[in-house]
């Protein structure tokens, strides 16, 4: 079940992190989001410090018609973006922990009336993204 901090959405899937990842793609491909960057932490760590930590990844997603219209609004907004999706292995490897980045709570920064909105159509997408990869499915429009 989906639930909340000050500044994401997260839920637990009971699938092993690759499968889940291929779930939260295709639920955000269903709600126009793209994934534009992926950070490997754990990899990272493990080369760069030499700390072995489960698999967490970062991804950076992207709706295009939203961030262009955010952009048009304020252009320093791509500061901003995109939206972090993170899945990282829960207690076991059959496990994992969805958290995206709150959209509202990220455009708050910007103090913008005009930006809102767009943040509220993203957040709102993003819980659907969240709710459809809870229930094992992708987000339908």
């Amino acid at each position: 079940m989906p639930t909340s901090t000050a500044y994401t959405f997260r839920t637990t899937t009971r699938l092993p992190l690759d499968e889940t990842r291929t779930r939260i793609e295709a639920a955000l491909k269903a709600e126009g989001f793209g994934i534009l960057t992926e950070i490997d932490v754990a990899a990272t760590l493990r080369v760069k410090l030499g700390i072995v930590r489960p698999p967490y990844l970062i991804l950076g997603a992207c709706n295009p018609k939203l961030a262009d219209a955010a952009i048009e609004i304020e252009p320093s907004i791509g500061a901003l973006l995109p939206c972090n999706v993170v899945l990282r292995q829960a207690g076991n490897a059959d496990e994992t922990i969805v958290e995206i980045l709150d959209p509202v709570a990220a455009l708050a920064i910007a103090e913008s009336e005009q930006v809102a909105p767009i943040a509220a159509d993203a957040a709102a997408r993003l819980r659907r993204v969240l709710a459809a990869v809870a229930a094992g499915g992708s987000a339908a429009r």
